[in-house]
């Protein structure tokens, strides 16, 4: 099945934001690379600030489904952050241009309240299962933003060298990496 063309301004789009971000983009740079006119963006989107929230919105929710796709309520709190780490670095791997599209956008200026919302439902997921880690007595007690921090900060700079080559995502070393970041938050 083709691409339609929405879909197509938000693919050139998503790249571009997440090479240059949303200031360093323009509608004619996001039409050459969808290879379409500005005015067929403008037929679909009002504006840049609709386009980078509708594309946003989709991102993040993508995003959340691949971290809740199977997750584990059932198990315990430690099998619950490996399936956590591991999707990370699975949508990482597998939609990188999204995956630096959001780190970069999700305090933004120009994100709108729906936008805001999505995301804040997101990471409300996220801190849930921290409280439940650290009612627990199974995680230090540190706010949710250093957690997140310490995880997600090393899955991004992960990324990013599984990207240029400078590491290759060997299972050993993934299972290394989560042994290590389970280390750094746990209290045991």
């Amino acid at each position: 099945m083709a691409e339609s063309k929405h879909e197509t301004i938000l693919r050139a789009a998503q790249k571009l934001f997440a090479e240059r971000g949303y200031d360093g983009t323009t509608v004619p740079m996001i039409a050459e690379e969808a290879r379409v006119g500005a005015g067929t963006i403008y037929r679909y989107f009002e504006n840049k600030q609709k386009l980078v929230n509708e594309l946003f919105r989709g991102s993040v929710a993508r995003f959340a489904a691949t971290l809740r796709d199977g997750f584990p309520e059932q198990e315990d709190f430690r099998q619950k952050f490996r399936h956590v780490f591991y999707r990370l670095i699975r949508y990482s791997r597998e939609n990188p241009e999204a995956f630096r599209f959001i780190n970069a956008t999700a305090n933004a200026y120009f994100l709108d309240e729906q936008s805001k919302a999505d995301f804040e439902g997101f990471m409300d997921f996220i801190e849930s299962h921290l409280d439940e880690g650290k009612k627990a007595g199974l995680l230090r007690d540190l706010p949710s933003q250093a957690f997140i921090a310490i995880v997600y900060g090393t899955i991004f700079h992960l990324s990013r060298m599984f990207e240029d080559g400078t590491l290759e995502p060997a299972d050993e070393l993934l299972s290394g990496i989560e042994n290590s970041c389970w280390d750094a938050v746990s209290e045991s």
